[in-house]
C-alpha cells in the first residue's frame, strides 16, 4: 500500500506519460535523417537508413531505406565491357532483367552462385514438391506467391519470364556456374555477395539477392527486409584484386562448355591480405577460406581480431553470427584496456551455447555438460551486449564492427569459424572517418531499440544447468588427448581422432602407403576424410 493516497487520474497520466516516451522513441527510430557526407570513391548505404526513402517496386509500397537493388542496377547500366557477380542467392528479377540486357548489348557477363540455390523453384516435379522439408516447402510457397502476378493460384510462363530470377538469366543465355565445378560436393557455402563491372566498380554487400534480404518478405506487408548494407568502390585496384578472387573460381571455360581450373573453398590458394591507398581511405581485402592447418593470424577472422586490437576507445559490432571464440577473447582484453565493447548479434543465434554474446555478458552455456572449446565467460561481464528489435520476420544480416569511429570491418564474412575456414567470402577493413559515419549511424538505429543483457530465461537455464552438472569444464581442460602423427600412427592411434573408426584409420593407412601426407589438407585424398573432419582434429593432429 502506498504512503499516500494517489488520485486515480494521477495512473491514467503515468500510463499516458509512458504512451508519449514509446511513441516518441518509436518516432526517434523512424525519423528521417539528413544524408551524411558521402566518401566521393567509397559509398556506403543501407536497406534500413534514416536518410533515405524509396518506392519498393514489387510490394508497391512507400518505404524507408535506401533500395539497395536500384545501386546494384545503376551500377550494371554503366557497363561497357564486363559484369562479374557472385552471390550466395539471386531471386531478384529487375538485376536478372538487367544482366540479360547488358548480355545481348555484348557486354561479357558472367554469374556464380552457391549450389544450393542453383535451381529455380519452378523446375520443382510434384514428386520433388512433396518431400520438401517445413522451411523448404514455406521457401517455395513464398516464391510461388512472387510469381504469381495475377493471383489466380496458377503460373504460367509469361509470369515466369517476369518474376522466376534464374529462368531469366538461362533464358537470356547469361553464363552461371556454382561452387561444384571444381569437381567437388561444393563448399560449405559459396557466401561471397559482390559485383565487379568494367574491372573498375565493386559492390560488396551483406545482402543476398532477396526480396527478403533487401526489401522484405513478400508476403509479410510489415517486413522490411533483413538488415543490410551494401558498399560501391570506384577502383581498378580493388576491382582487379575482387576479380582475381571470382576468376580462381570461374576457371577456364572450354569449347565443350566446362570449366577447367575451376576452384572453390580450400581448393583455392592460400592468398595474403592485400591493402591500397584510394584517396582518402585505406582498405585491406582478404577472402577465405584458410586452412585450418595454417596460422590463424594469417586468416580472415586472425585480420579481423589483429585489427580488433588496435581499438582504444571503442568497438561497436552488429552482427548476424558471432562464434568464434579467439575474436571474443580479444575483444575481452580490449575491456580490460577500458575499451567500451557494444554488440548487437541476429536474436536466432546470440543465445546458442556458442555465442560469444553469451561470453561477453559473463554467462556459460553448456551442451550435455560440456561447453564449447576454450570456452572463456568475462569475469568483468558487460551490459553493452544484446539483440536488435526488428520487424517480425526480419534478420540482422550485418557483419559489421566500427573501431574508434574511424575503422570499418565488413563484408560477407560472419564471425564464425565456419566462415574462417570452409566458405567463399570476402572481408573488407575500411580506414576512414567519413565511411566510419554511416556505419556508426546504423549501429545506433539498431542500439536505440535493442534488448540488452541477459534475458531471464538465459540466466535461469544456466543457473539449471550448473545445478544438473555441477562445474561444467570446458573441453580442453576435461578431456586429455593424444597428438596423433598422420603419417606413422597406428589404426587403433588414428581411431582415436574425433569421427575416425576402425574402417576409415585403415583407409588412412592404405592411403599414405601410396604417398605420404604432406600437409593436413592433402589427408582429404582419403575418402571420408573432408575440411570438416580436419577441422574438428584441430590440434590433435599433426604430420
Amino acid at each position: 500500500m502506498p504512503l499516500f493516497p494517489v488520485p486515480k487520474h494521477f495512473h491514467c497520466i503515468f500510463l499516458l506519460l509512458i504512451s508519449l516516451t514509446a511513441c516518441q522513441s518509436a518516432q526517434s527510430q523512424n525519423q528521417k535523417l539528413q544524408p551524411l557526407p558521402q566518401d566521393t570513391l567509397v559509398q556506403v548505404y543501407f536497406n534500413h537508413s534514416q536518410a533515405g526513402e524509396y518506392q519498393e517496386p514489387y510490394r508497391e509500397k512507400k518505404r524507408p531505406g535506401d533500395n539497395l537493388e536500384q545501386h546494384i542496377i545503376d551500377t550494371i547500366s554503366q557497363a561497357q565491357s564486363t559484369v562479374d557477380i557472385a552471390v550466395q542467392e539471386f531471386k531478384l528479377p529487375k538485376i536478372a532483367q538487367a544482366l540479360v540486357a547488358k548480355q545481348a548489348s555484348g557486354v561479357k557477363v558472367r554469374v556464380i552462385l552457391e549450389n544450393t540455390y542453383n535451381r529455380s523453384g519452378s523446375d520443382f516435379t510434384p514428386e520433388e514438391l512433396t518431400k520438401l522439408t517445413p522451411r523448404e516447402k514455406a521457401r517455395y510457397q513464398e516464391f510461388t506467391k512472387f510469381i504469381d502476378i495475377n493471383n489466380d493460384g496458377k503460373i504460367s510462363p509469361q509470369e515466369i519470364q517476369q518474376r522466376d530470377a534464374l529462368m531469366i538469366l538461362r533464358q537470356g543465355k547469361v553464363p552461371i556456374i556454382d561452387d561444384k565445378k571444381d569437381g567437388s560436393r561444393g563448399s560449405d557455402l559459396m557466401h561471397h555477395k559482390f559485383v565487379i563491372v568494367d574491372n573498375r566498380y565493386v559492390i560488396i554487400t551483406s545482402s543476398n539477392f532477396t526480396l527478403s534480404d533487401i526489401h522484405g518478405d513478400f508476403s509479410n506487408p510489415s517486413s522490411l527486409g533483413n538488415a543490410n548494407n551494401l558498399v560501391k568502390i570506384d577502383s581498378s585496384e580493388v576491382a582487379a584484386i575482387f576479380t582475381q578472387e571470382f576468376n580462381l573460381m570461374w576457371g577456364e571455360k572450354q569449347a565443350n562448355q566446362n570449366h577447367s581450373g575451376s576452384k572453390f573453398g580450400l581448393k583455392k590458394p592460400q592468398r595474403s591480405p592485400q591493402t591500397i591507398s584510394l584517396g582518402n581511405n585505406k582498405i585491406t581485402i582478404n577472402f577465405s577460406p584458410t586452412s585450418p592447418t595454417q596460422p590463424w593470424i594469417e586468416s580472415s577472422n586472425g585480420l579481423i581480431g589483429e585489427n580488433l586490437k588496435t581499438a582504444s576507445q571503442s568497438v561497436d559490432m552488429a552482427l548476424f553470427v558471432f562464434s568464434e571464440q579467439k575474436l571474443a577473447n580479444i575483444l575481452g582484453s580490449q575491456q580490460q584496456k577500458s575499451v567500451k565493447i557494444r554488440a548487437l548479434i541476429e536474436p536466432q543465434f546470440a543465445y546458442r551455447n556458442y555465442s560469444e554474446a553469451l561470453d561477453m555478458m559473463g554467462v556459460a552455456l553448456g551442451d550435455k555438460c560440456r561447453y564449447e572449446l576454450d570456452n572463456q565467460p568475462w569475469k568483468n561481464p558487460i551490459t553493452t551486449v544484446g539483440v536488435p528489435s526488428l520487424q517480425p520476420g526480419d534478420l540482422l544480416h550485418h557483419k559489421f564492427a566500427v573501431l574508434d569511429g574511424k575503422i570499418v570491418i565488413t563484408g560477407s564474412h560472419n564471425w564464425s569459424e565456419a566462415a574462417n575456414s570452409s566458405n567463399d567470402e570476402s572481408v573488407l577493413i575500411i580506414e576512414n572517418p567519413t565511411v566510419a559515419a554511416h556505419f556508426h549511424r546504423e549501429f545506433e538505429r539498431l542500439y536505440q531499440q535493442a534488448k540488452l543483457g541477459v534475458p531471464q530465461a538465459i540466466q535461469a537455464k544456466s543457473t539449471q544447468q550448473q545445478k544438473q552438472c555441477g562445474v561444467i569444464k570446458s573441453r580442453t581442460t576435461q578431456e586429455s588427448f593424444q597428438i596423433v602423427n598422420l603419417n606413422t600412427a597406428t589404426a587403433t592411434e588414428l581411431a582415436t581422432l574425433p569421427g575416425v573408426g576402425e574402417k576409415l584409420a585403415q583407409k588412412i593407412i592404405i592411403t599414405r602407403q601410396q604417398r605420404k601426407f604432406t600437409s593436413l589438407a592433402d589427408v582429404e585424398r582419403v575418402p571420408g576424410v573432408g575440411k570438416k573432419m580436419l577441422i574438428k582434429w584441430g590440434d590433435r593432429a599433426k604430420l
